[in-house]
């Protein structure tokens, strides 16, 4: 998907918000801005019970809000360097990843977001986070396939995704790291 058709994508999406609710996505952003919530689910709990959005517009909503989607920085490069600060030890194994990953097709779609790199396909198949100083977390969204080995299930740590590696040292970064992700990349299509 090219960024073009991602930022059409986009502007329908706020123009089908905007619609269906009368009101501006500003009015939105101040809305999901004001004191009281701070967590991401938070506010798409809040904007879905309160307001009757759906999950992928209130999700699309807070990003806006708290400047975490992929459009909010100029450079992507700068959003990913800012995960990574403090946590520079886990940037070569985002990069030996990315650099595997890039090998399954020309369809993916790598998407920063403040805390993570989201890849998708026709649908968002996996996350790489750099949850601490000394962990990588990948999730994963395979439908069917139980966990196993290096997988957990994801559902605990992120409601978006059905399974999660850990990462805690550079030998993790290995094929069968990567055929889980391949697995997830080619539920994806």
């Amino acid at each position: 998907m090219s960024t073009e058709s991602i930022d059409k994508a986009l502007q329908t999406q706020i123009e089908n918000i905007e619609k269906s609710t009368g009101k501006k996505l500003d009015q939105w952003i101040n809305i999901v801005n004001k004191p009281g919530l701070k967590k991401h689910g938070e506010l798409i709990k809040f904007l879905k019970e309160k307001h009757g959005f759906t999950h992928g517009n209130a999700n699309m909503v807070v990003h806006y809000a708290k400047k975490s989607h992929a459009g909010a920085v100029e450079n992507q490069d700068d959003l990913i360097a800012e995960q990574y600060k403090g946590k520079e030890n886990l940037k070569p194994w985002y990069e030996k990843i990315m650099a595997e990953v890039k090998k399954f097709g020309k369809d993916i779609e790598v998407a920063p977001k403040k805390a993570y790199v989201s890849l998708r396909r026709k649908k968002q198949f996996a996350i790489i986070q750099p949850s601490t100083k000394e962990r990588l977390d990948v999730g994963l969204n395979i439908k069917g396939v139980e966990p196993s080995g290096i997988v957990e299930d994801g559902k605990k740590w992120n409601a978006m995704c059905t399974h999660r590696i850990r990462i805690e040292d550079a030998k993790k970064v290995n094929k069968d790291l990567i055929n889980w992700i391949k697995k997830a990349y080619e539920q994806a299509g």
